[in-house]
């Protein structure tokens, strides 16, 4: 029998910890019934000088979790885009860990640099984008989308004979415009602050009742603008699953020079769809010079994964690329990831990807998010039958959004008593100025019975609160 090492005992520990936590995560409380106070006397203590024992710290942090977690890979969580991890990808990203590579650059990792490689191709193959576009894995869209714009910032830039890479953004650089729909996301305005351009360069454009971009009015803004343009265009808006018609953005920005951008966190995904309905939203996305996404949303991998993928390749590495005289980098067929992301140390986040295409297949990826679509699809139709219940928008991918008594404080009071009623987790929102639940519906294990358990619940606190 071999001797035990160091970690032996303590692994062991530490897989009891996780597979309970697995066990109970079906029919666990899905909010956090811990206050701050409660669990900084639980964890706070003064840093000793000899240390603890290694099973005691584990043991300890262990046995927080019920309580002072939210259940947020619960298959009964609709609280934000959020998935909840596979058993392969979770499974493979215990070995990540275990690995501790450094993912920057090739002769580091020689394998997780081809690991990711090929999971790069086989997500520009399921999307059915240009084969050839650059692929970074960073933390979640956040940094997909600010990998992407400065990209895109190298490219408008180049065009008009300004290295923005060596002279920044100072002196006489040429200014320029973002046009972005008036729903985008957040992450677009802070990945601009962290680029130099800031907020106020972007210029909006107005949405429809869905929440999408009106193309006719980009026309016209594009027809005013003159020099380096960047247009950001969304494919899933965060409160109604709504896309920005991207054909028609698409055809416009090509016409008039602009690079095109789209921010399809969880809504690129509907290019695996087997639906056409679906498969259309995304019409003309391949259009775009840019895309980013998360894969720790829909493809239901680990946090944090997020990917940006950008057409050129050229302009990708030139916006990310770094060297320095100790680096040994690869002049060959090898790929560096540090050429293509923000960071450079960092941990091999694209495994838990190759793993989970890999074990999914096609057909398993299109089947996980058609699923999805099919439950919020049924929630909806459950909740859209009861007096006093409105769904403020057509349903047509993962979201949800509801309305309690036409009423904003009604609605909130809703929202709360079903995150303390704790069979499932839900947020509240605002939407073209009137209160609403939004239901994210992202989570690989959520059944037909786990929506139908939530519809009861939130149905049953609704009841409750009308009288």
């Amino acid at each position: 029998m071999k001797d035990p090492t160091p970690y032996d005992a303590l692994l062991a520990r530490a897989h009891a910890h996780a597979l309970d936590y697995l066990e109970h995560l079906p029919t666990r409380y899905v909010g956090s019934l811990a206050s701050r106070d409660e669990l900084m006397q639980a964890l706070r203590a003064p840093l000793t000088a000899q240390g603890e024992a290694d099973e005691a710290v584990i043991d300890l942090l262990a046995s927080q979790v019920p309580r002072g977690t939210t259940a947020c890979n619960s298959p009964r969580y609709f609280g934000f885009v959020i998935g909840g991890a596979t058993p392969v990808s979770l499974a493979a990203d215990w070995l990540v860990s275990t690995w501790d590579q450094n993912a920057g650059i090739y002769v580091i990792s020689p394998l997780v640099s081809v690991v990711e490689e090929v999971a790069g191709e086989w997500l520009l193959d399921l999307f059915d984008l240009p084969r050839d576009a650059g692929v970074g894995f960073v933390t979640g869209c956040q940094m997909a989308n600010l990998t992407c714009l400065a990209a895109a910032r190298h490219a408008v830039l180049r065009r008009v004979g300004w290295d923005v890479e060596a002279d920044g953004l100072q002196g006489d650089a040429p200014r320029i415009t973002v046009i972005a729909s008036a729903e985008s996301h957040i992450t677009i305005d802070v990945a601009l602050r962290y680029l130099g351009l800031g907020t106020r360069c972007i210029r909006r454009v107005v949405s429809d009742a869905q929440g999408r971009m009106r193309p006719e009015r980009l026309r016209e803004m594009l027809a005013t603008v003159d020099g380096p343009t960047i247009v950001c265009a969304q494919a899933g808006n965060v409160n109604t699953g709504a896309f920005d018609p991207l054909r028609d953005i698409g055809e416009a920005c090509n016409a008039h020079g602009a690079w095109l951008h789209i921010d399809g966190a969880f809504g690129l995904w509907a290019r695996t769809s087997g639906g056409a309905r679906t498969r259309a939203l995304v019409d003309g996305v391949d259009l775009a010079d840019s895309w980013a996404t998360d894969a720790h949303k829909w493809l239901n991998v680990p946090y944090d994964c997020g990917v940006a993928l950008v057409r050129s390749r050229e302009d990708h590495r030139a916006a990310m690329t770094t060297a320095a005289a100790y680096l040994i980098q690869t002049q060959g067929a090898e790929r560096d990831a540090v050429d293509w992301v923000p960071d450079f140390s960092r941990r091999a986040r694209g495994v838990p990807v190759y793993a989970n295409l890999r074990a999914l297949g096609r057909d398993g990826v299109r089947d996980l998010v058609d699923g999805l679509c099919a439950r919020a699809k049924r929630m909806a139709a459950g909740l859209a039958g009861e007096p006093g219940v409105e769904i403020l928008a057509d349903v047509v991918l993962n979201q949800v959004l509801v309305r309690f008594g036409d009423d904003d404080d009604t609605t909130r009071r809703v929202v709360t008593g079903v995150q303390q009623d704790g069979t499932c987790w839900l947020g509240g929102t605002t939407w073209q100025g009137r209160a609403a639940m939004r239901i994210s519906v992202s989570n690989w294990a959520t059944s037909e019975d786990d929506a139908d358990r939530s519809v009861e619940a939130i149905l049953r606190v609704w009841r409750g609160i009308r009288g």
